[in-house]
């Protein structure tokens, strides 16, 4: 695949999944939203649902990473780092792009705000202890990039887009079962970049952006991410 194709499928699939997974976030949230209040099911469902849709939108186009961690992950497994910044680059960029159009799509209801909306954008832990929280997203990020690893030793998963699916699954399953404590970020720049946005957009009354834990989300799913290649090449490769 050409640099291009790296660099615009990273970005659009990361923007759908942003646009996806922070809408519904948004759509759960904000009053006068028609799903205010759906609860965290919703939100796990929805978040599975985008990386489905996003992750089919872009995988011709770049093999549909969508997230740091995986990139990283992919990365270790391999011990071809050369395409990791241009991945990151359009991740990155998609990102922010899909926080962006998250506001433009409930623009209305952002106006009429009157709470914090930094849980919209990004993610924050229900107890404050960075070593607990990093080890939460560390050990989400692990299942998740091995789930991917792993999918790479049957050959038939990649040709039915069934691995795709399944990815999805997982991540509905990882936000039930771990998201609990962080809100399972599993994905450095589905927090950093929505949480830039979220700090220059014009939200009445939207809050910080809690720049003191957006290390977190970054350092927890890289860990996350080294030890689903290091135990893959351990234990598969």
């Amino acid at each position: 695949m050409s640099d291009s194709h790296i660099f615009f499928g990273e970005l659009i699939g990361t923007a759908v999944l942003i646009l996806l997974g922070g809408g519904v976030c948004a759509a759960v949230t904000l009053k006068r939203s028609k799903a205010e209040g759906a609860g965290w099911l919703a939100i796990t469902f929805g978040w599975g649902f985008a990386v489905l849709v996003a992750a089919y939108t872009s995988s011709t186009l770049s093999g549909a990473h969508l997230n740091p961690a995986v990139t990283i992950a992919i990365a270790v497994k391999t011990g071809d780092w050369s395409h990791v910044p241009l991945y990151l680059a359009g991740q990155f960029v998609g990102a922010a792009i899909g926080a962006f159009l998250v506001w433009l799509t409930y623009l209305g209801q952002f106006n009429e705000n009157d709470e914090p909306t930094l849980g919209i954008f990004a993610t924050g832990p229900e107890i404050r202890n960075p070593i607990q929280n990093i080890v939460t997203e560390a050990i989400g990020t692990a299942v998740l990039c091995l789930l991917i690893l792993t999918q790479g030793l049957n050959k038939e998963l990649g040709l039915s887009g069934l691995g795709i699916l399944i990815t999805s699954l997982t991540v509905v399953g990882i936000g039930l079962s771990l998201g609990g404590p962080t809100g399972y970020a599993i994905n450095p720049f589905r927090d950093l970049a929505p949480r830039l946005v979220h700090s220059l957009l014009p939200i009445p009354k939207k809050g910080g952006s809690d720049w003191s834990y957006a290390w977190i989300p970054v350092v927890g799913p890289v860990i996350g991410a080294l030890i689903a290649g290091g135990l893959y090449n351990a234990a598969f490769a």
